[in-house]
């Protein structure tokens, strides 16, 4: 009778789909009890449920070509194709793949309509405290201000906020990645899982810590900025934000709030869980780069106050340590792992002549 429960509890997507259920019946049992209906938020390619299967099959023809070129030849690349897919993709990786890319889509979705529902839960805001914090930090002044002085608000303006707006397409990106050119579904269920919960623990922060963010609480600090793709999506978040608090049940959603910062967090999983998980060093390199870089995109263009940096760091570091521990992949589970394979491999029988003289029955 305890079979199937710990075979389950053993399967590294157990967290992320109990998970993904949980928050998933808080969303809904909050989306009833508001009456708000649930959305799927747009992004590029167009909704979630849409795009997240389009980029998994996107990555995965994109690295099965050039595998059965090198394998088979230019000739013989589509046959080959066949013949990776049949010996490589069987059921049990397919069903991983699409469970990682599950609970990613659930755990995000309901991220967002948990997070539209803030005005309708709280009304209480932290922003000038956070504020003060950030003065406080930077001797008396505004670390905003201070950065425009320094980089200007010309190209740095432009350079970070293309940056900062990057991240929407890199999260479902190094997912699908991640979880199609990873062979080791573990090492997939670790990403998916440590993501999904950066959704969930977001939520958490955003109404522990209510907030909107430097740009949306004294926008006329950040008015001589050109206008950029960051700007862009602020303003789509204003006119939503309006929209919803005008009509909750209408299609409008709302997507303000600065404690903690999402952008630092997921973005410091990758970066994290890259460097666990021994990925090429180019590629470790270019994630911690990006992190140095969305951290101070975040303050420069108005998103966050430094604590929500900071949270987003502390929310991403316990992501990738749970998601590590429950999907088996933490330093004590493999350690572990190899003493158990040692302990099971055959000892040779000594042969040296010590050994045999030793074992020879004496006359």
């Amino acid at each position: 009778m305890l079979r199937w429960p710990a075979a389950f509890l053993r399967w590294p997507y157990a967290f992320a789909f109990c998970l993904s259920v949980v928050v998933g019946l808080v969303t809904i049992y909050y989306s009833h009890d508001l009456n708000v209906g649930l959305k799927d938020p747009e992004g590029f390619l167009g909704p979630a449920y849409i795009r997240l299967p389009m980029i998994g099959l996107l990555i995965f023809a994109v690295a099965i070509l050039p595998q059965s070129i090198y394998r088979y030849g230019f000739k013989n690349a589509f046959s080959g194709v066949r013949t990776i897919v049949r010996d490589e993709w069987n059921w049990k990786r397919v069903g991983h793949v699409a469970t990682g890319m599950l609970s990613f889509y659930i755990c995000y979705v309901s991220y967002r309509n948990l997070k539209s529902y803030l005005p309708e839960l709280t009304t209480t805001l932290h922003d000038r405290q956070l504020l003060e914090l950030d003065h406080w930090l930077f001797f008396g002044n505004n670390p905003a201000t201070v950065l425009h002085d320094v980089l200007g608000t010309s190209i740095a303006a432009q350079v970070l906020a293309v940056l900062y707006v990057l991240y929407l397409p890199v999260v479902p990106i190094t997912v699908g990645a991640v979880l199609v050119l990873h062979r080791d579904f573990t090492v997939g269920a670790w990403y998916a899982t440590a993501v999904s919960l950066n959704w969930v623990l977001g939520v958490v922060s955003y109404y522990s810590l209510p907030t909107l963010g430097p740009a949306f609480y004294e926008p006329q600090r950040f008015a001589d900025l050109p206008d950029n793709g960051a700007t862009q999506l602020q303003m789509s978040l204003l006119r939503g934000a309006f929209g919803f608090k005008e009509d909750p049940q209408g299609d409008k959603i709302y997507g303000i709030a600065g404690f903690a910062s999402l952008h630092v967090s997921v973005v410091f999983t990758l970066a994290l869980f890259l460097h666990y998980a021994g990925i090429a060093r180019a590629v470790r390199y270019t994630a911690w780069t990006y992190l140095g870089f969305t951290i101070l995109a975040t303050i420069y263009l108005g998103w966050h106050y430094i604590a929500d940096d900071i949270g987003g760091l502390v929310i991403g570091w316990i992501a990738v340590m749970i998601g590590a521990w429950v999907t088996g992949n933490s330093k004590w589970q493999k350690r572990r792992r190899h003493a158990a394979l040692q302990d099971a491999e055959p000892v040779d029988e000594p042969t040296t002549d010590a050994a045999r003289t030793m074992s020879e029955p004496s006359a």
